[in-house]
């Protein structure tokens, strides 16, 4: 078995390494620092499954998904993410994936998760099947961060954490002006006119 797993974090891909490892002992682990990195591997061979961070530098985690539900659509993407599903987890099977794990939940669910997804069946967690539900009995007009784009949102967790759009063109890997541009178009959709708006928002609704 191949097993490709991305993240931008060496102690992350570290304990997903011996995880796997022990399940595993005969499989081939590769890994990859960030999205174009990870993209390239995909790229190279062929794979049982593949592992994605949600946020990392260059293409998102949903991004990736996007990628391999398009030019590999049989191999199965699992998404690791240090953000809690109600924020993330819609989006990413809406592009795609095939399961969805908290990290804090991955040392007990990763194995769980994988020999799921390799059956060709989705890990989709109670929580997780309940948001799935939300979405289409909700019109989402309560909130508006549900209207934001994939990379949109990215920039928005960004910004309420405090970060300068400087610091969070260099994390993305993406222009200074791309950043502003998205910067306007977050304040547009939800209404809002400062970072301090984004960062009081983000703290109501639980956002890490």
């Amino acid at each position: 078995m191949n097993i490709l797993i991305g993240d931008d974090h060496s102690v992350v891909r570290k304990g997903l390494r011996m995880i796997l490892s022990e399940a595993y002992p005969h499989s081939f682990i590769e890994e990859a620092v960030d999205g174009a990195d990870i993209i390239k591997k995909i790229n190279d061979k062929p794979w049982s499954v593949i592992i994605s961070d949600i946020s990392m530098p260059g293409r998102s985690g949903v991004d990736i998904v996007k990628f391999v539900s398009e030019h590999y659509p049989k191999i199965p993407i699992l998404i690791l993410s240090v953000h809690s599903p109600e924020h993330y987890a819609v989006r990413t099977f809406k592009a795609g994936a095939s399961g969805y794990l908290t990290k804090e939940s991955a040392p007990e669910e990763l194995v769980k998760a994988i020999e799921q997804v390799l059956s060709g069946r989705k890990y989709v967690t109670p929580e997780i099947a309940d948001l799935l539900v939300q979405y289409h009995l909700d019109d989402n007009t309560d909130e508006p961060h549900k209207m934001l784009s994939d990379r949109e949102m990215e920039v928005f967790e960004l910004i309420a954490k405090g970060k300068k759009i400087t610091d969070i063109a260099e994390e993305l890997s993406l222009s200074v002006n791309t950043i502003s541009t998205y910067r306007t178009r977050i304040l547009e959709k939800m209404h809002m006119t400062s970072n301090a708006e984004i960062a009081k928002y983000a703290m109501k609704h639980g956002f890490e």
